[in-house]
């Protein structure tokens, strides 16, 4: 099979430092700048893939190695490459990345790695976008497709006390394996996907302790009941009104997942789907009911702040445990680069994405920052092709 086109950014090909091809510059080598490249091809349209870090899929070679994807292998593929069958139905973050590299190849795709992109502007004659870029560089592209990625940098609160902690503090973007943690007492500050599943594996990994501090409540599905992913139920009722799905969630909560109240995990008392539309996407158990249930996981009160080798929480107890590792979710990162074309909202979210460009920045695309309930990377795949279609057909 042909190899991809791929460079480094000491050596970017001579028709991307002349600038004067204007391909459509995709910025960010994971899934939604590779899917996005890979529709651009298949509609006849040059597309160069920018990556800052030296391969493609850098995120996910950093991810903990326990990681499986929380979507069916069938919804998680990317446009024009089925996942492998003997992947299993929930992909491993390892296989995740051979997918990912089989990706670039298979599509023969133009990605140029060690190059990171620091501001986006539109040139001066106004017909298409320039890219300021490391080594400064300055680039010339017709479009952009921003895909820099939901998890681009790590964000741990500024909890009063954290830099005299005296034990070890470290974000979960750090965390790889249990093995360092065995006979230790560990706080996981955070209880979203991330959080709960750390907290699972360093109780299989021979953690002494585990708590994991939970400042709201969160809704928790089984990933697959009877056979039947969370992700197909998700698909389904997505376009639903709101209020109708949370009754049925409430109703589906109580029949599959058992009552840990009296572990320290309530019901949430909102509905999941609007939790949901707020960002907050629910929990899919991967071991979390269980070692609640069993005591070897323990819910505690959320992280308020840090005095010497003790972690007060938001209830005033004390607690003392050796390693705190704060699940506390990431910052998209993208006021840099684009803040100052007026496109992203008070969170720093693009305003749009997908096909749909910004009415006061035509020709520039978002793609990965939006976390739906029906999955990320099917998303993903869908926005590609409606962005690749959405430039084709503006010649």
């Amino acid at each position: 099979m042909p190899e991809p086109t791929s460079t480094s950014g000491d050596a970017l090909p001579d028709s991307i430092d002349r600038t004067d091809g204007r391909p459509v510059y995709v910025i960010g080598g994971g899934p939604g700048g590779l899917a996005a490249a890979a529709a651009l091809r298949e509609q006849g349209v040059r597309a160069v893939v920018l990556e800052k870090s030296e391969h493609v899929g850098a995120s996910w070679r950093r991810h903990y190695e326990r990681l499986h994807l929380h979507t069916t292998r069938r919804w998680s593929a990317l446009p024009g490459l089925a996942m492998p069958r003997r992947f299993g139905r929930w992909v491993s973050r390892a296989d995740m990345v051979r997918y990912l590299e089989k990706y670039a190849e298979h599509h023969e795709l133009e990605v140029v790695t060690g190059v990171e992109v620091t501001r986006i502007g539109r040139t001066p004659d106004g017909t298409g976008w320039q890219l300021d870029a490391t080594g400064g560089r300055v680039l010339t592209g017709r479009a952009v497709v921003v895909a820099t990625g939901f998890n681009h940098t790590p964000r741990t609160p500024a909890w009063p006390g954290r830099e005299g902690f005296t034990g070890e503090l470290l974000h979960a973007a750090e965390y790889r394996a249990p093995a360092p943690y065995a006979g230790k007492d560990v706080l996981v500050a955070g209880i979203g996907n991330t959080g709960a599943e750390i907290a699972v594996d360093l109780v299989e990994g021979g953690a002494s302790r585990v708590r994991i501090a939970v400042r709201t409540t969160p809704h928790i599905v089984r990933r697959s009941t009877a056979g039947w992913p969370a992700q197909a139920t998700a698909v389904l009722v997505r376009r639903l009104p709101v209020g109708l799905v949370d009754r049925a969630g409430r109703l589906l909560s109580r029949v599959a997942v058992p009552d840990l109240a009296a572990q320290g995990l309530p019901r949430p008392d909102t509905g999941l789907y609007s939790r949901v539309k707020q960002g907050a996407i629910p929990i899919q158990d991967v071991g979390l009911i269980d070692a609640v249930k069993t005591g070897r996981v323990v819910p505690v009160a959320a992280v308020e702040s840090f005095d010497g080798d003790a972690v007060v929480l938001a209830d005033g107890t004390r607690i003392t445990p050796d390693v705190v590792i704060a699940a506390t979710g990431y910052e998209r990162a993208l006021e840099p680069l684009v803040g100052h074309l007026g496109v992203l909202d008070s969170r720093g979210r693009p305003v749009v994405h997908g096909a749909r460009a910004p009415e006061r920045a035509p020709g520039l695309y978002f793609t990965g920052f939006t976390n739906p309930i029906s999955g990320m990377l099917r998303e993903i795949a869908l926005d590609a092709r409606r962005i690749a279609k959405k430039l084709a057909s503006a010649g």
